[in-house]
């Protein structure tokens, strides 16, 4: 295994990254949660892939990732690191193409694979995630009430 020349910082502060309930997965939940969304979390949709998607939305066959902008190279904001830069490119390259055979795949067996990216709006994410499970979802009539904001509600 190539050892890598970096900081004892750098070295910290990557271990502390968290891969699971994040800040932005777990404001997702909560307004899918409180619009009336039952769901299941950090779960394979495909039997035989190793592949965990955040959100799993079985019957309506949709997976939802919440994909950091530096992890997964988001076009908008993005960063390549100076230091070992080869290395940083080389993962995160593999990183997305990894999540497009995700995609690939979850589609040829019939899925929705919904992408959500760090920097975008709970509330917005999720009213286009609703949308989409509404319209997989077999023979049931869409939701009455408006995604809610959490955040914005009086109820505890």
């Amino acid at each position: 295994m190539r050892v890598l020349e970096t900081t004892e910082s750098t070295r910290s502060r990557m271990s502390r990254q968290r891969s699971r309930d994040t800040g932005v997965e777990m404001a997702l939940r909560r307004a899918l949660h409180a619009s009336g969304f039952r769901y299941r979390v950090h779960r394979r949709p495909l039997k035989g892939v190793r592949r965990e998607a955040d959100i799993v939305f079985g019957p309506a066959k949709v997976a939802v990732f919440v994909d950091g902008c530096f992890w997964h190279g988001c076009p908008e904001h993005a960063t390549w690191p100076k230091r070992n830069s080869a290395f940083w490119r080389e993962k995160i390259e593999k990183n997305r193409a990894r999540d497009r055979n995700t995609d690939a795949r979850l589609q040829e067996a019939g899925w929705a694979s919904v992408r959500v990216w760090e920097h975008e709006s709970a509330i917005e994410a999720a009213v286009r995630v609703a949308a989409i499970v509404e319209a997989r979802r077999p023979g049931r009539p869409p939701r009455g009430p408006e995604l809610r904001n959490p955040a914005s509600s009086n109820e505890i």
